[in-house]
């Protein structure tokens, strides 16, 4: 079974093992759990970790990156940046890892549209305009409810379209996620949210969302992280629950994964955003239990075609037809 997992953070994990001396990050760190997940393809993000979030993020954005264009030399001979959707396809082919490379916030941008060309011309083909903060695109999930995305925001979105890239409204507040759905054509992603009605965090969908979504003909991925599954008892099989409750609310093709692990962070790193007492949900603790799930799935009726459109072939719909 194929699996593509539409948000992860182990760009971060590069840049801080890289900024300390290390090399082939992912190859020694997270390859064997990807494998035994069979995840070949992946949206990897750069993310502005806390505390950078508040301190200097433009500088480690920079620093990211350019971990990056380091690591990239490293894995060449097992794992390839994909520019496209048929690029895509042939490192997969190859039996390479297949990775979209996307920003998940633009606060490092400092306001400025043009700079996304440029993460265009490096590779970047995925975008969400905040993370949890305000900045000068949008307003993330900690942010004024009264507020959402700015003129500048409006301007980054049609720059994104006109570029080709996937528009992403995970932690976007609410009102931003209304903004984007009007100030764009193409489908967009959640590509790490859950189901508010199961799970009343401030970060999941609410059903005229997901509806929303799937009028778009877009997908959203479901997050392994605790605070998004279940307040009291995050489980594999409550995950499980919520791709039961999209799927009965708006159909099979537009629910996929995005499991956001941060077994691999540090808590210096995830304390500022974290809620309950685990970083881990019971079942789904990382890449190498991804099996679990998916025998839930099985176990629940789910066929073969629809535990497929699930576990790779809906978001590989929306990146064939975004990165053309």
């Amino acid at each position: 079974m194929m699996v593509f997992d539409g948000h992860s953070d182990i760009l971060t994990d590069v840049a801080i093992k890289r900024l300390n001396g290390e090399k082939n990050v992912f190859r020694n760190h997270h390859l064997e759990r990807l494998k035994k997940g069979e995840v070949n393809g992946s949206i990897f993000v750069v993310w502005v970790d806390p505390p950078y979030t508040d301190e200097n993020p433009a500088w480690r954005m920079l620093e990211i990156l350019g971990a990056l264009s380091e690591e990239i030399k490293d894995m060449k001979d097992y794992a390839e940046i994909a520019h496209n959707y048929e690029d895509m396809k042939r490192i997969q082919d190859q039996g390479k890892f297949a990775i979209i490379l996307g920003i998940e916030g633009m606060s490092g941008l400092r306001g400025n549209t043009s700079l996304i060309t440029m993460l265009y011309e490096f590779g970047i083909r995925h975008g969400m305009l905040t993370w949890n903060e305000e900045n000068e695109f949008a307003t993330g999930s900690n942010g004024n409810p009264e507020r959402g995305i700015t003129q500048l925001g409006i301007k980054a979105l049609h720059k994104m379209e006109e570029l080709g890239m996937i528009i992403d409204v995970s932690h976007g507040n609410e009102k931003t996620f209304w903004d984007i759905c009007n100030h764009t054509r193409k489908p967009f992603i959640a590509s790490h949210s859950n189901v508010y009605n199961l799970c009343q965090s401030k970060r999941n969908l609410k059903d005229d969302q997901i509806k929303a979504i799937a009028e778009r003909n877009g997908v959203i991925g479901m997050n392994s992280w605790p605070d998004f599954i279940d307040k009291k008892n995050p489980t594999v099989e409550r995950l499980a629950d919520h791709i039961d409750y999209i799927v009965n609310l708006v159909g099979i093709d537009y629910v996929g994964f995005g499991f956001d692990f941060c077994d691999f962070l540090s808590g210096d790193t995830t304390n500022s955003f974290q809620e309950s007492e685990t970083t881990m949900a019971k079942g789904i603790e990382d890449a190498s239990k991804i099996p679990q799930l998916i025998k839930i799935l099985s176990d629940r009726g789910y066929g073969q075609e629809q535990i497929e459109k699930i576990t790779h072939k809906n978001f590989e719909r929306v990146i064939k037809e975004i990165l053309k």
